[in-house]
């Protein structure tokens, strides 16, 4: 083995553990890019999805879901903030894709089911071939009880996803957790391999300069952080502003008028 071979057998990054799939397989109705990141996703087997809002999580989560269920014979769980469980549910039957609102274990159907994460201990992990958190900004409490119980209810469970727009790209106490959960490297471990403890600040942590590109070389190897399909350098008509700046309104409320300023932002283009 050369010395170069020897330092690129060092770098960590996040072992593959799912399954290949043609995209042909994948709902019609998801646009091509949102079709590869649910292939990238069932490759990897345990991956985190962070995009910013209205780039269609839910369809992508829910078709890795099911992608699941046909690969194994099994069941997904999806553990989603209670508000959210019904739209979900509304969601998959537009797409076609069925999804079980359930509260118990005697309550689970064949296929994609889904709760609110109060009612997790009503589960048994065991039974489950896979498991998205939705919202999984719920790890973010690096000693919470809710992350620690699932980090520990589904460390054996094959396939885990986790989806949220809000991870905070310096919160990286966040994105260890979000390492725990999918079994990728725990959060101690991040933290003796990339970070230093801040002196100056107590409980604090700091990315060594020198680690800053392997760091997130490794975050990119299991996780997928975009705002926009131009970050996977794919345009879409619809997704660009133009004409983009301040503009001013004037509001009537209880006989008098307000002048207010707002920014315009980005129009989205509709999601199937």
């Amino acid at each position: 083995m050369s010395y170069e071979s020897f330092l690129k057998s060092k770098i960590a990054t996040a072992t593959p553990a799912g399954f290949d799939i043609d995209p042909k397989e994948l709902n019609p109705n998801m646009f091509d890019w949102q079709k590869m990141v649910v292939r990238w996703a069932l490759a990897r087997g345990r991956a985190a999805l962070f995009e910013s809002c209205g780039l269609g999580k839910t369809l992508q989560q829910l078709e890795w879901a099911h992608q699941v269920c046909r690969r194994t014979y099994g069941n997904v769980l999806i553990l989603a903030p209670l508000a959210v469980t019904a739209q979900t549910v509304d969601e998959g039957a537009r797409f076609g894709i069925e999804v079980y609102p359930c509260r118990s274990q005697d309550d689970v159907h064949d296929g994609v089911n889904i709760t609110n994460y109060e009612m997790v201990t009503k589960f048994d992990p065991a039974a489950w071939a896979g498991v998205v958190l939705d919202e999984s900004s719920i790890l973010k409490s690096f000693s919470g009880r809710i992350r620690n119980l699932l980090c520990d209810a589904f460390a054996d469970t094959p396939y885990r996803l986790a989806c949220t727009a809000t991870p905070a790209p310096n919160d990286h106490m966040e994105l260890g957790n979000h390492s725990e959960f999918l079994g990728i490297m725990p959060n101690v471990n991040m933290l003796s391999t990339w970070f230093v403890n801040d002196g100056f600040k107590a409980g604090a942590w700091r990315l060594k300069k020198h680690a800053v590109d392997d760091f997130w070389r490794w975050v990119s190897s299991w996780a997928v952080c975009m705002s926009s399909p131009s970050d996977l350098g794919l345009t879409l008509p619809g997704m660009t502003c133009r004409n983009c700046g301040p503009s001013n309104i004037t509001l009537a409320t209880s006989g008098q008028s307000k002048m207010v300023s707002f920014y315009a932002h980005p129009p989205r283009r509709p999601q199937r």
